[in-house]
């Protein structure tokens, strides 16, 4: 089948999954959102500006796992498996992966695909240089190929070569085959934190400064 045609269906799938998923998880949504709220009283969402495809930016949706302000009590992009900002439940609720959910409105909206590159910051992507850019040529997704290799253990080049590898060999079928093997990484609890138990930028947290020095920032 030809690739335009794949895509087609990709978004089509993307649709049907992400609205019957929403309306399945309802009950564990509230369950979810009244445990964050009883841990730590705040709001039950987190949303982040992203990059989508082709730059797009987009307001990436989370089940909140900090602590209120986290982002301004700290690194605002790095944690680690023992950030005291990251709370009772959200330690949970990154352990399964499950602060991931609320993406799946992002998904039905079109902002996300199941199946993708992860997004990134908007404030990182807009550093990009030309080979990091190419991840931007289809929509971030919920899981994809760097994620069933070692997720955030894997160093920034390597991932970067799964998903421009995705996007260049994309078919229906990969992304069969990147959904049913995301769920043992995700039991397995598999490259939630880097080898050395943290979540850091990748090689371009360095030239971010000198970006925004240039936008004038």
């Amino acid at each position: 089948m030809p690739a335009k045609y794949q895509l087609v269906l990709k978004r089509g799938l993307d649709i049907v999954a992400s609205g019957l998923g929403l309306l399945i998880l309802v009950p564990a949504f509230a369950l979810i959102a009244l445990s964050i709220w009883l841990d730590y009283p705040g709001s039950f969402f987190f949303t982040v500006r992203a990059a989508g495809r082709s730059g797009r930016v987009f307001d990436q949706w989370k089940f909140r796992t900090m602590t209120v302000g986290a982002r301004e009590q700290g690194h605002p992009f790095e944690t680690s498996a023992t950030d005291p900002r990251i709370t009772r439940v959200g330690r949970f609720l990154r352990r399964w992966s499950l602060d991931e959910l609320p993406q799946l409105w992002n998904v039905l909206r079109g902002e996300m695909s199941l199946i993708g590159p992860r997004p990134a910051f908007i404030e990182v992507a807009e550093c990009y240089p030309r080979l990091e850019a190419r991840r931007l040529l289809m929509r971030p997704g919920l899981t994809g190929l760097a994620q069933i290799h070692g997720r955030n253990l894997l160093p920034w080049p390597q991932r970067v070569t799964y998903d421009i590898a995705y996007i260049e060999h994309y078919s229906l079928w990969m992304d069969f085959r990147i959904m049913i093997r995301t769920i043992p990484v995700v039991v397995r609890g598999e490259g939630v934190y880097g080898p050395d138990g943290g979540v850091k930028m990748h090689d371009l947290a360095g030239d971010i400064e000198t970006c925004d020095a240039a936008r004038g920032e």
